[in-house]
């Protein structure tokens, strides 16, 4: 059976939960830590649950010593080092946002990871020089792979050791510096280590940033060559991807419905609210106004 893996709160175990039933489809088995429960939960036929007792590397304690008291950053941190303690078990694992849900089988990630060591998926940000230049800029601000996917085999140990002592040095949103929290750092990925495959499957890790590559191709190309190639595998169905593919016109509306319908089943009465006020959603309003009003006064 294919291992996945993710890290959550229990705040958010609902959203594990639909994440686990869409790899179950596919006979996937789901590992969980949960950064803010003492207690071990009870182990399902497809979802293995740990706490924080788990991790007793001295990269591991060191880093749950930092970000104890910072979940998100906790979360983010454990990312590899939770990875290289599954590695022990298992000769692939497979790190997912616990936001992700699956449509379709993911056995061809597994199967990539028999003659590479690493895969990434690129955000797949608009990259025109000509048009929404922000969004190309945006590649070089935030990093090119996103950190809510990465999957490895046993060869990757060294590289997931690097990564957990970036994000020991540091996990911090700053452009000035070249840091975004753990993902900038996967940026680096493919210039140390060998066997780094960039997914470039456009159906993997579709979301709310990228989507309109995929529905521009499908307009393109014909459908039985977009079927093959780009065939819809998984959405990470962060804030910009809920509110995108929640409008009822959205080309993705459908996957959103069978989202939110998984969703209830953990979460009763579940809604997506649209959050405005968060302190990154602020910063990212504030970063653009600086953006356009920097581009104004170069014209």
């Amino acid at each position: 059976m294919n291992q996945f893996c993710t890290i959550s709160t229990k705040s958010h175990l609902f959203k594990t939960k639909a994440l686990a039933d869409s790899l179950n489809k596919f006979n996937m088995h789901l590992h969980v830590l949960v950064v803010d429960n003492d207690d071990i939960l009870d182990k399902s036929e497809y979802i293995t649950y740990y706490n924080l007792k788990f991790i007793t590397s001295i990269t591991g304690l060191k880093l749950i010593t930092k970000y104890k008291n910072q979940s998100d950053k906790l979360r983010w941190a454990l990312k590899s080092v939770f990875m290289q303690h599954l590695l022990m078990q298992t000769d692939k694992i497979i790190y997912v946002d616990n936001d992700i849900y699956f449509y379709n089988d993911p056995k061809m990630l597994f199967d990539l990871l028999d003659t590479n060591d690493i895969l990434l998926t690129p955000h797949f940000y608009e990259s025109n020089p000509n048009l929404n230049q922000n969004w190309l800029e945006a590649n070089f601000k935030v990093g090119l792979y996103n950190a809510g996917f990465i999957g490895v085999n046993t060869n990757a140990t060294k590289a997931l050791q690097w990564w957990s002592e970036c994000c020991l040095y540091n996990i911090k949103k700053s452009y000035w510096r070249g840091l975004f929290d753990d993902q900038k750092y996967l940026d680096l990925l493919p210039v140390l280590f060998e066997g780094v495959m960039v997914l470039k499957h456009k159906g993997c890790n579709l979301a709310g940033w990228n989507y309109l590559w995929y529905k521009l191709d499908r307009k393109k190309d014909s459908e039985v060559e977009i079927e093959k190639t780009y065939q819809l595998l998984f959405i990470h169905f962060a804030e910009t991807s809920l509110i995108h593919f929640s409008k009822k016109t959205n080309f993705f509306h459908t996957e959103y419905l069978t989202y939110i319908e998984n969703l209830r089943k953990h979460r009763k009465g579940y809604t997506h609210k649209r959050s405005y006020l968060k302190t990154y959603t602020m910063s990212v309003y504030i970063n653009h106004l600086k953006w356009t009003i920097s581009r104004l006064l170069e014209g």
